[in-house]
């Protein structure tokens, strides 16, 4: 038996980006607004694009480790964290590695504070809790000897650094900064660096984790459902070959069954707080500029206007009359516009490989009956995780 949604060590990780407090030089890419929200939205992406991470072919190595380790325990935070490792800094650690454990470890714990009472009232009052006694204090020290550790990622970087072979995003990163070193308006200098090192750690670590952990637990849950995602692996990869993001455009039913994975789950309800960059009217509204706008994102992928029946897992919620996968307006688990989801392209890849892999090589079995078995993710914060259970990986 193994435990999930995570390793036994990890088991309560959830996801949610760092709320912390900057000033304007050091917003870095999940939660600045402006200029410098812009810039290192447009470099992360035009990086992560030139370095590969819209192929599958890291995702596809590091599934094929996954289903070796799924022999013996549950390796999945491990897997998915090592795919963003990989890409930030150049680096693929070893499952039982002490200092990818302690990195992992610290971050299941910061996220766990960050979605408690606690940490709600940290995140608002944090320019006097931070001087309190508390628990926060543990998570200050935790984030701090986080970004310590990028900044040693980076200082090695700064030593090894060929510009015409860069090797990770921190590479590039450092070229641009050498770019525009003379330009006294950069947003690219360390500080930044650092953090968003960090955010797209973060933000491609847990998000995928948890939403996988939902979906074994629906398939065990819906059986037949299994079945049918089974039967068209079978037809369309086999099973000697492994899965790659193309083989999707052939299998709209996996392809919808991932849809009603995230739309049900429903892991991240409120997208992360944004700011009016000018004066807003919406419908009979007056937003003033500056003025942080929260995004309900929950109530739209529970919309019966768009889906029949929004409280029951439902694949037929994504394929048309045909059997085809169809396009559904209010399916916005990434949000929408020009600061959605950095990582959306990664996130959809490692989906589906790592979830058609795993039906490829096993059948899921659970303790209850599959009609015993909770399906409701806990609500947290901004966030959402499913509750724990314990599921078997039986080889086909």
């Amino acid at each position: 038996m193994m435990r999930t949604p995570a390793d036994l060590d990890l088991e309560k990780t959830h996801r949610q980006d760092i709320p912390r407090k900057r000033n304007n030089k050091t917003e870095c890419v999940a939660f600045s607004n402006g200029e410098c929200a812009k810039q290192m939205r447009t470099f992360s992406l035009t990086t992560l694009r030139d370095f590969g991470i819209h192929k599958d072919k890291r995702i596809q190595e590091e599934a094929g480790l996954l289903i070796k380790a799924l022999q013996d325990t549950f390796y999945l935070s491990k897997a998915t964290s090592n795919v963003i490792c990989s890409v930030v800094f150049g680096e693929h650690f070893d499952y039982e590695d002490k200092d990818f454990l302690s990195l992992l470890k610290m971050m299941a714990n910061i996220m766990k504070f960050i979605n408690s009472p606690m940490g709600q009232l940290f995140e608002m009052f944090s320019s006097v809790m931070k001087h309190l006694p508390g628990p926060q204090q543990q998570v200050i020290k935790e984030m701090q000897e986080l970004e310590d550790m990028v900044a040693k990622k980076v200082e090695q970087n700064q030593c090894t650094l060929d510009p015409s072979s860069p090797w990770n995003f921190i590479d590039y990163f450092l070229i641009h900064m050498q770019k525009e070193k003379n330009n006294p308006h950069t947003e690219f200098h360390m500080k930044n660096l650092q953090l968003t090192s960090l955010d797209l750690f973060f933000g491609g670590s847990d998000t995928t984790t948890i939403t996988i952990c939902c979906g074994l637990l629906l398939l065990m849950k819906h059986p037949e459902v299994e079945e049918k995602v089974y039967k068209e692996i079978e037809q369309v990869i086999g099973r000697n070959r492994q899965p790659k993001f193309a083989d999707r455009a052939k299998m709209p039913y996996t392809a919808a069954v991932i849809n009603e994975i995230q739309r049900f789950t429903n892991i991240g309800p409120v997208a992360i707080p944004r700011k009016t960059t000018k004066d807003t009217r919406f419908r009979d509204f007056f937003i003033p500029k500056g003025t942080n706008v929260l995004f309900m994102l929950g109530s739209l992928l529970t919309d019966p206007k768009f889906f029949s029946s929004p409280r029951d897992f439902n694949p037929q919620h994504f394929l048309d009359e045909k059997g085809q996968l169809k396009k559904v307006e209010a399916f916005l688990p990434f949000s929408l516009g020009k600061r959605s989801c950095l990582g959306e392209g990664l996130a959809k890849m490692e989906l589906f490989v790592f979830i058609t892999t795993i039906v490829q090589n096993f059948r899921l079995k659970s303790s209850p009956a599959p009609q015993d078995i909770e399906l409701p993710p806990i609500p947290l914060y901004f966030s959402r995780i499913p509750p724990e259970y314990a599921m078997s990986f039986l080889p086909r």
